[in-house]
């Protein structure tokens, strides 16, 4: 698993919180909005989130913690959803054919 630069996420987090309070002073600013949205998507798509609360967080737990301990924690969070087989492959008693067989 690759993994940012501690000083990239850093810098980007600073961004990211840089702006929240930008947007929180001015939530009308639609300028501000936009600049706090983008920092946002880009801290996701730096720690691999969907949301950018979840990504803050994510940066913040990254930037405290050595590799291994972040990795670590990151392996032991359980994941969404059931279980899938091999490849989000169905089980051959659970396909379905067009005959309803």
């Amino acid at each position: 698993m690759l993994l940012p630069a501690k000083a990239e996420v850093a810098r980007h987090l600073r961004r990211y919180r840089s702006w929240e309070r930008a947007m929180l002073a001015h939530p009308d600013d639609r300028r501000v909005r936009a600049t706090f949205e983008d920092a946002g998507y880009t801290l996701c798509v730096l720690m691999g989130k969907r949301c950018a609360r979840e990504a803050a967080d994510a940066a913040e737990r990254y930037l405290r913690t050595s590799l291994v301990t972040y990795l670590r924690e990151q392996s032991d969070r359980p994941h969404v959803g059931g279980v899938v087989g091999r490849r989000g492959r169905r089980k051959a008693t659970e396909r379905r054919s067009p005959a309803g067989t």
